[in-house]
């Protein structure tokens, strides 16, 4: 039996409990100091109060404060918290983590550093780790996963990917079930900035929704997929230039971790609301303020490190101006309010005749 360490008790990191649990592993899930409510309803009821499902009744829930005795001994370490909490994981991490251990990431975004270098999450997290992430092995779990399907155990294909061939299969056999199929890769970096950089895109599928309500048509027999279709194929695309520009294989792109994660990312959820509120003619300032105030949008924050970065990136010389058109834009409807007017011209390339 192998012992995993969960830091972060949100959804999906409470749902992944499921198939190391099923293959008979010990998983302790630690709630981070903005959980103890979550833990304080396991303990309780075995049910976690987001997800609304029950845990197995073996997953042992830790408080924070609890969280060096949760970690030591274990095999598995996953960080669980979301992206807004990275820099807070890594210095947890740093005093945590023991040689020899497997981290396992599911957090998901990019760091930009001063001068417009995006970075992928599990290297953000190595360098603040410091000395101890040359003694242990790093892997990230991507794809579509939807973590209420997960805990109630629909069927989903995910890939491990990370830096070492041995803790990838190690990390499949403890986790790959009958519903929750794994792959894995050692394009680490090109599978992380799919999973990344897809959540800029969905932001982008609530457009369409959005106007149609605004205009009254949103029952209409014709509605506007061609819009849609349009706008996802151009976010692939970017996708799988992001995924060069940081140095991984495009190929990967077309898989779970790039269409497929944009797909089912772009179906529903926060993010995808958000860009429903701008279709429908309202500034991102006031959708941010008063419509979805105090709801966290991981999808957009995504947006502005991306598009802040692409600026300086662009005056470095490292991309053209015409690159990445589409990300771009929606930076400038989200730092600026810039009405929703796509650029369609500047999409695959540039329109070869120019609309009258």
């Amino acid at each position: 039996m192998t012992t995993i360490a969960v830091l972060g008790a949100g959804v999906m990191a409470s749902a992944l409990t499921n198939p190391a649990r099923d293959n008979g592993h010990e998983v302790r899930l630690i709630g981070t100091h903005l959980d103890d409510h979550i833990i304080d309803s396991i303990k309780a009821t075995r049910v976690h109060p987001v997800l609304k499902v029950a845990l197995d009744e073996n997953v042992q829930p830790y408080y924070f404060t609890e969280a060096a005795q949760a970690v030591a001994g274990a095999d598995v370490v996953m960080v669980g918290v979301n992206s807004f909490g990275i820099d807070w994981a890594g210095e947890q991490l740093a005093r945590l983590l023991e040689p020899g251990q497997k981290v396992l990431v599911i957090t998901k975004g990019l760091q930009a550093d001063a001068d417009g270098t995006l970075r992928i999450l599990p290297h953000v997290l190595q360098r603040a780790v410091g000395p101890i992430a040359d003694r242990v092995t790093w892997s990230a779990i991507v794809g579509p996963c939807i973590a209420g399907e997960l805990a109630v155990r629909r069927p989903s294909c995910v890939v491990f990917a990370g830096e070492d061939r041995a803790s990838l299969d190690f990390l499949a056999e403890l986790y790959g079930t009958d519903y929750y199929h794994v792959w894995t890769s050692t394009d680490f970096v090109g599978h992380e900035v799919g999973a990344a950089t897809k959540n800029v895109y969905a932001f982008g599928a609530g457009f369409a929704p959005g106007i149609l309500k605004a205009r009254g048509e949103q029952d209409a027999p014709y509605v506007m997929f061609n819009y849609s279709a349009a706008l996802f194929a151009q976010g692939s695309r970017e996708i799988h230039q992001f995924i060069e520009l940081l140095g991984g294989d495009p190929k990967t792109g077309d898989g779970l971790a790039g269409v497929g994660d944009m797909l089912v990312t772009s179906l529903g959820g926060r993010n995808v609301r958000a860009g429903e509120y701008v279709g429908q003619g309202v500034p991102f300032s006031e959708v941010r303020d008063v419509h979805m105030k105090g709801i966290t949008l991981e999808g957009v924050a995504a947006v502005g490190v991306i598009g802040a970065a692409l600026e300086k990136l662009t005056a470095r010389g490292v991309v053209r101006p015409e690159d990445f058109p589409l990300a771009r834009y929606l930076y400038r409807v989200v730092t600026q309010d810039e009405p929703l007017n796509l650029p369609w011209g500047s999409f695959f390339g540039g329109e070869p005749v120019t609309a009258r």
